[in-house]
Formats: C-alpha cells, sequence, structure tokens
C-alpha cells in the first residue's frame, strides 16, 4: 500500500452541522470528512473501531483512503488508474476496486498486500463489502468493463476461495453492497424498478421506502440495522437507517444529495452528501468525538 498521504483530518463543521431528518441521528452532529487538497470525498464503510475508508479526487485522479485515529493512509492498487476503497471489516482487512486498462477489478488489501478479485469468466468485477470473518461481497458483470449496475450485472459472496451467485429471482440485475458477521447480505434489485434486500438464510426480503421511487441498501451491521439511499418523487435523493422495519431519513443540511454508506456495530453511520456542488464524506457518530 502506498502511504502517500498522512495528516490531520480536516473537520468541516459549517456546513454540516446539525441534526437530520426523523429521529435517525437525534443527539448526534455530522461531522465531515474532507481530505486536504482534494475536490471531493466519499466516505464508505466504517469498522468497529471507527476507522473509515473511502476515496477522493485531486488533480482528476481517485485515490482510495484509510482515516485512522486523526490520519490518512492514501491506498492506490499498484499500476491503476483509479482505486476506490468500499469497505473495512473489524480486522482492519480492506475491499474495493481499481480500474487498470478501463476495466474495473476487486480487490482485498490485507495489511500492506494487494490481491485482486475478478469473478471467473467475468468482464468486470467490484468488491464492496468484507465481514470480520473475511468474506467479501461485491458484483460482477458478464459483458461490461463496469460491473454496475445493468444486465448482465450479478452479485457474489466470496468465502474461504469459493465464489457464490446472488441473484434475486425475477430481476434484471443485483448486486450485493454489505455482509454482516452474521452472512446477512445486503444490496439492491432492478425488475422494472430499484429495491433494495436482506438476504437472511436464503430468503430474499425487499426493502422499500415508503413513497420511494427508488431504494438500495448499502450497509448492515450484526443487529440487523440496515442502511442505504432512496429518491422521492420529486427526484430528491436521501440517506435512511432501516430498523425494526421502520425507516427514518437521513439528510445533510444544506445538501443537495445525502447517502449513508455503512453503520458498524457501535451505530456510528458514514456517508457522502453533496453540499454546494461538491461532494463531502461525513461521520454520525454515538460516540462524538470519533475514536
Amino acid at each position: 500500500m502506498k502511504r502517500l498521504l498522512t495528516r490531520s483530518l480536516l473537520v468541516l463543521c459549517f456546513a454540516l452541522s446539525g441534526s437530520v431528518v426523523e429521529r435517525a441521528a437525534a443527539e448526534r452532529d455530522f461531522i465531515s470528512i474532507d481530505i486536504p487538497g482534494a475536490s471531493s470525498t466519499q466516505a464508505w464503510s466504517i469498522n468497529p473501531r471507527g476507522d473509515i475508508v473511502g476515496f477522493y479526487a485531486t488533480a482528476g485522479v481517485t485515490h482510495g483512503f484509510l482515516l485512522r485515529a486523526g490520519a490518512v493512509t492514501t491506498i492506490d492498487f499498484p499500476g491503476a488508474s483509479a482505486t476506490f476503497a468500499y469497505a473495512i471489516n473489524a480486522g482492519g482487512d480492506i475491499a474495493g476496486a481499481y480500474v487498470s486498462g478501463g476495466v474495473t477489478h476487486g480487490f482485498l488489501l490485507n495489511g500492506s498486500s494487494f490481491a485482486s478479485i475478478d469473478f471467473p469468466g467475468a468482464a468486470s468485477s467490484e468488491a464492496l463489502g468484507i465481514n470480520s470473518r473475511g468474506d467479501v461481497v461485491g458484483d460482477y458483470s458478464l459483458v461490461a468493463a463496469t460491473p454496475c449496475c445493468g444486465v448482465g450485472t450479478h452479485g457474489f459472496v466470496l468465502s474461504e476461495g469459493t465464489f457464490s451467485i446472488i441473484d434475486v429471482p425475477g430481476s434484471v440485475f443485483t448486486y450485493v453492497s454489505g455482509i454482516n458477521a452474521n452472512g446477512d447480505t445486503v444490496g439492491a434489485y432492478f425488475d422494472g424498478l430499484s429495491h433494495g434486500y436482506v438476504l437472511n438464510q436464503g430468503v430474499v426480503t425487499p426493502i422499500n421506502v415508503s413513497g420511494a421511487i427508488f431504494t438500495n441498501a448499502l450497509g448492515n451491521n450484526p443487529s440487523g440495522e440496515i442502511v442505504g439511499s432512496y429518491r422521492d418523487v420529486n427526484g430528491a435523493r436521501h440517506g435512511y437507517l432501516w430498523s425494526a422495519g421502520q425507516s427514518s431519513a437521513i439528510d445533510v443540511p444544506g445538501g443537495a444529495f445525502t447517502r449513508v454508506a455503512a453503520i458498524n456495530p457501535e451505530g456510528d453511520i458514514v456517508g457522502s452528501a453533496i453540499v454546494d456542488g461538491v461532494f463531502h464524506g461525513y461521520l454520525l457518530s454515538r460516540h462524538y468525538p470519533a475514536r
């Protein structure tokens, strides 16, 4: 792993401090995550000890990052033109994707060692989630250089070196975004509309935010809490927390777009929002200040 950037986290609270819509973030504040010098930053995963991964853009190039104890480490897959860090587990293993020669591949980063993840026979693959057991989930395409999302996109689970395909029956395409310590997976499928889902012991349960025309599920924790995003009838994009069959909206104040990407066992949430035309990552923590 290339350690190209290690410095203090820049926290911008002026635009993002405040409470969210409904009850999802009661008594919590948004803490903005912006990599110094970056033109945009997105946060995608947080593990139990509060380590956060995501990606940022600078000079037209996308790099992954790890934020740990206030220090940022850049993650670049060797030789790649772009790197995206999507998930981190309790042990610090990081899963994501990189682009090489115009084709997207998944990767696993263990310590300083990278390994590519490519579904056998696929045109492209990406890794989007990893749990404490090291099971990796993501998607692949049989026809496109970028896996998500269209005809030919399928979800997968990689466990102990063996791939399993996940396709929601009747869907045009399926992808898998998250997996918790219990092995429950979440993602989205399209059958004319986009639905989130949770897959538990072979049973698919759709997740549809009431009144939404688009819902996806991006992350889950061992308690069964699920996060993701949805689009309302006016086209506005919101984040949500799904708990005990009920959804609560999460909107960054002043944001034109809010995504909730992950929730850890402690209930800390990370995601991204567009404020003043720029992507910012954010942390919504039950343990402020961040550990």
